[in-house]
């Protein structure tokens, strides 16, 4: 399985971060890993589509625009036309009929469409939607903050959502060499990361070495 490192940018300096952006892309990153937060479907808020389009101007990557938000088909439009690739829709913010409508508008802009899940958010509940979904983002901290600690038990709900979906498996919060080892043996292949990359002083080692957790350091 080959492994992608999404570097999640809520842990970078936002004042260097057009600098910090194309320095990910130099140092081997897959993409980049935008968290969207409104200060109500979590505890805190970031960033909207006038930073994503500043972000698109200095990448080529692939910008996968994470909307932590309670009405996130009001902000389709926006996040589309300021250069987003991939829009991901938390479950818990939408039920299936809003899922599917907020499916058909992002894939009419040409972008790919996730679905994101927390950590109490049970196999269930995902499992009846996942056909709706491009990809998956599985959380493996309760959202809102980065640099929290891994939440060993999302490890089974990852097993066995890659029994039933066959596309990309991302995972995100604590995610670092032992716990990508972790989530990749269950079946991720897709791993977000944001403390472990913008505070090891080594982008391109670190994003190296979690690309390389199932086969051995490099």
């Amino acid at each position: 399985m080959k492994i992608k490192v999404a570097p999640s940018i809520l842990s970078c300096d936002f004042g260097r971060l057009a600098e910090q952006v194309r320095s990910i892309e130099r140092a081997g990153a897959d993409l980049v890993h935008v968290d969207v937060m409104d200060g109500h479907f979590v505890p805190n808020i970031t960033i909207g589509p006038v930073v994503v389009k500043d972000i698109r101007k200095a990448t080529r990557l692939p910008l996968d625009v994470h909307l932590m938000i309670e009405h996130p088909e009001k902000f389709i439009d926006a996040f589309a036309a300021a250069g987003s690739d991939m829009i991901t829709v938390h479950i818990e913010a939408a039920g299936r009929v809003r899922l599917s409508r907020i499916r058909a508008r992002v894939k009419s802009k040409g972008i790919a469409f996730g679905i994101s899940l927390n950590p109490g958010t049970p196999f269930a509940k995902i499992k009846r939607v996942c056909r709706l979904a491009d990809f998956i983002l599985v959380m493996s901290v309760n959202p809102g903050f980065g640099g929290q600690d891994f939440i060993p038990s999302v490890v089974p709900k990852i097993k066995k959502l890659r029994e039933v979906f066959r596309g990309d498996i991302a995972v995100d919060g604590g995610i670092n060499e032992a716990t990508g080892r972790l989530v990749a043996e269950a079946g991720a292949n897709v791993l977000v990361a944001g403390s472990h990359i913008f505070k090891s002083g080594d982008y391109a080692r670190t994003i190296r070495r979690l690309k390389w957790v199932l086969h051995g350091r490099k």
